[in-house]
């Protein structure tokens, strides 16, 4: 009977230790995502999550996603909240046109003063922009003033006017002022970029489509219009911009397109200093940084973005000796650039958006280099940008509807999920939809969880200044980013190898790994004295 008492409390001891071991464990696990204290700043240099509201989520059972939606699904963007592992943590939100409009993308506006029916109420939106500012995420909108809606009062006002002059009579802005607030010019029937008004000799310009016409931004009452909306917009509450394709106010003028960058610009900073402004210039990295003397927050940074752009062909390169000193002198290069056309500039780092190909296809849908693409945007200097699904590597090519496919929540709920736009073809995934991933910590969605979180945690890779550090393998980008009395060093593993780096050239006083990325959660970098040891397609912070 002793033996058996002996025996008995040797296994509720054996348990015990077990028990206390497991719970220690499970203490290491959960204290390990959150073992840096977040270092937010409420500034223009964010992390921002562009939404086309109609693919996002549905509130109503409508197919069509809306405000209410959007709404709901806050606290997956960010939920405020460092206890919870179910958000990104971005805190900036580009809403993609909300205004009344005819088409399914909202780029032809024909009311600046409204919210699109199938998208809400105006009291949605403040409620929106209510909930936003108690997660303190900033809330831009598209603004798009290089051309309104053929529906819009301003045109149709002017195309009577012109329709009902007697034949030989000359339209006049001063008998009509709508006359003067499009480009209209007579006998261009030559020219592919101008339309017909009815059966008269007169045309009016519409670069990208005939029904939408051109506003004419030389003219100082369209100007005072727009003066109008965006201050109406920021009364509103809603905290900056983006601006729809800056380099066609006027097609093929440069210096025109930057006066009034320039002067929009001005009116809001004088409206509200900490307005947000990004620009869209869909162009070269030379021309962007011209566009950079305009004195405008941010220009989308077509150099990285797109199938084409440097984070994209950086990690495709993968492997090749070059491609990671490649990247660190061209961070360098970018920060020089653009300081030089404007010392006050943010970049705007992206890999995607709703008029480029998902990025997850820029590299074959590989799940390593697609976590590599988002882990370099995310590293990036400025704001960067995160295209709604690009974090669970959503799929969209070929025509625009296919690129603003529905957010894929979940495969079997099916609540909120919208039916996309009409002329989309059904989309195929590469990868679980979120609800799948959120179980995974080894997805794509916890990749990109964890790269917001090192922004949020260390200021310096949004703010600091850049320094490329030349390495013996240039396989390895390394970079210093310097703000204010604090310094990083980033190092990125640009190939599908291990590598150990010395780091006795590195005239920085680290002391420790301040945060990494590694596409598989079981690989952690280690720092031995001097030498690093980096596992393939990683990113390692030092401090």
């Amino acid at each position: 009977m002793k033996k058996k008492r002996w025996l008995s409390r040797m296994l509720c001891c054996l348990f015990l230790l077990h028990s206390l071991l497991l719970t220690s464990c499970m203490k290491y696990v959960i204290t390990s995502k959150t073992e840096e204290e977040l270092h937010i700043i409420d500034d223009n240099y964010r992390t921002y999550y562009e939404v086309f509201l109609a693919s996002y989520y549905d509130s109503n059972g409508d197919g069509v996603g809306d405000i209410k939606g959007l709404i709901q699904k806050l606290d997956y963007i960010n939920d405020n909240n460092e206890d919870t592992d179910t958000d990104l943590g971005c805190n900036g939100i580009w809403l993609m046109p909300i205004m009344p409009s005819d088409t399914y993308h909202k780029y032809d506006v024909n009311d600046y003063y409204s919210i699109d029916p199938a998208y809400g109420t105006m009291e949605d939106f403040k409620e929106l922009i209510k909930e936003c500012d108690k997660k303190g995420i900033k809330l831009i909108i598209d603004l798009v003033f290089n051309h309104t809606s053929d529906t819009h009062p301003w045109f149709t006002n002017a195309i009577s006017y012109i329709e009902s002059l007697p034949q030989g009579s000359e339209p006049s802005s001063e008998e009509n002022k709508y006359f003067g607030y499009y480009n209209f010019a007579k006998d261009m029937s030559s020219n592919p970029k101008y339309y017909q008004v009815g059966n008269t000799d007169w045309y009016y310009e519409g670069v990208f489509w005939s029904e939408m016409p051109d506003l004419n931004l030389a003219n100082d009452e369209v100007r005072k219009e727009i003066e109008d909306i965006a201050r109406y917009w920021l009364d509103l509450g809603v905290g900056g911009f983006r601006l729809d394709a800056a380099k066609e106010y006027f097609t093929g003028g440069t210096k025109q397109n930057i006066e009034v960058l320039s002067w929009f610009t001005d009116y809001v900073k004088g409206t509200d200093k900490e307005t947000y402004v990004v620009a869209e210039v869909w162009d070269s990295f030379g021309s962007i940084a011209t566009y950079y003397e305009s004195g405008v927050d941010s220009i989308f940074n077509y150099a990285l973005g797109d199938s084409t752009g440097k984070i994209a062909t950086t990690v495709n390169s993968a492997g090749n000796g070059k491609a990671g000193s490649s990247l660190a002198k061209a961070m360098e290069q970018i920060e020089t650039t653009f300081q030089g056309k404007n010392p006050s500039f943010i970049d705007a780092s992206f890999l995607s958006n709703h008029d480029n190909d998902r990025c997850a296809g820029y590299v074959g849908y590989q799940e390593d280099k697609v976590k590599m693409l988002g882990g370099i945007n995310l590293m990036m200097s400025g704001s960067s940008f995160i295209y709604y699904g690009e974090e669970i590597g959503m799929s969209g090519n070929g025509i625009d509807e296919n690129k603003r496919a529905p957010m894929y929540w979940s495969q079997t709920n099916l609540t909120g999920m919208t039916d996309g736009p009409a002329n989309m073809t059904t989309q195929v995934h590469n990868f679980p939809a979120l609800d799948e991933q959120m179980k995974d910590e080894n997805s794509l969605f916890h990749y990109y969880q964890k790269a917001v979180r090192l922004r949020n945690e260390n200021p310096e890779i949004a703010r600091g200044s850049v320094t490329a550090i030349p390495l013996e393998d240039k396989d390895i980008a390394a970079v210093l980013k310097t703000y204010e009395e604090s310094s990083i060093v980033i190092l990125y593993n640009i190939s599908s190898e291990t590598k150990e780096i010395p780091l006795d050239n590195i005239e920085f006083e680290y002391s420790r790994i301040k945060g990494f990325l590694t596409t598989n959660v079981t690989q952690v970098p280690e720092l031995n004295n001097s030498v690093l040891t980096m596992p393939a397609y990683s990113i390692v912070i030092l401090k």
